[in-house]
């Protein structure tokens, strides 16, 4: 083995362990447990605080503008649907989400209730106020045309996220260069040791939903078409309910803002953002 080679498995170890170091340090401050799913029962949607309300059908993308403080519930009435979601900052579009960052920042793929959605400036987008699922993707991705026809044949009435979020993006003015990895909500993806991907189809259940709070004003597009991993044999893409809620008044502490260091620091980089 030449030198050069021992040189960089050296640093290749030295850059595992400081990585271990770090994860060890930083999931050791993280709470015992982050919350458990939302009770569907416990969390009613109330008339009055929506702005409005909208079904998004199958196959379908939509596209909103939130200001700080309101909120985007998304309710997958049949248990059937993978959402995928992207956002910009509604200033500035050259911040995005970032799914690398949100996995990185918080040591963790798994997304639940307490999680936040990072941009590629490390701060804070998105935080997830409500989930009664748990079961979500930032992995796998979605599909494309040909990836569409590969795995439900060539029907040109079957639609696919990648094509949705390039006619969702131009709607904001933007373009197929804008358009990063996204998440997808309703996705029951799991990872194994060996970083195998598998589908936990028991984990998506009618009526799930999941609630997000916007921490800046943004950009928001949705597309409700089948995830890449789904098994089923037919293209199966049923409505949503979309809602963008009226912002809440502070009632204590905010689990989300405070429930790690990586959180507390994101929402002061967010809130010295909004300060500048």
């Amino acid at each position: 083995m030449q030198a050069s080679d021992t040189e960089t498995e050296q640093q290749i170890a030295a850059n595992r362990a400081r990585y271990e170091a770090l994860k060890a340090a930083g999931t050791g401050q993280a709470p015992e447990a982050m919350p458990r799913p939302t009770d569907p029962t416990q969390a009613p949607l109330e008339p009055s605080s929506a702005i409005f309300s909208e079904t998004l059908p199958g196959g379908w993308y939509a596209n909103y503008r939130l200001k700080k403080g309101e909120r985007l519930r998304i309710l997958s009435p049949e248990g059937k649907s993978a959402v995928a979601l992207l956002a910009w900052n509604a200033i500035d579009t050259s911040e995005r989400l970032n799914h690398a960052d949100t996995i990185k920042i918080q040591w963790t793929a798994a997304l639940g209730k307490g999680r936040l959605l990072f941009s590629d400036m490390g701060r804070v987008l998105l935080s997830i106020v409500e989930d009664t699922s748990g079961a979500h993707d930032v992995l796998a991705g979605g599909l494309n045309a040909a990836g569409t026809v590969r795995k439900y044949g060539d029907d040109p009435n079957l639609r696919n996220t990648r094509t949705n979020f390039v006619l969702a993006a131009a709607k904001f003015g933007l373009d197929p260069r804008d358009i990063p990895p996204f998440i997808s909500f309703f996705a029951p993806v799991t990872v194994a040791e060996d970083g195998t991907l598998s589908w936990q189809q028991y984990a998506r259940k009618p009526g799930d939903f999941v609630e997000l709070r916007a921490e800046m004003d943004l950009l928001i597009v949705l597309s409700n078409c089948p995830h890449p991993l789904d098994p089923a044999a037919t293209y199966t893409a049923t409505p949503i309910d979309v809602s963008v809620l009226h912002p809440e008044t502070s009632s204590g502490e905010d689990f989300c803002r405070t429930a790690t260091p990586e959180a507390v620091r994101g929402f002061e980089n967010t809130d010295g953002y909004r300060l500048s």
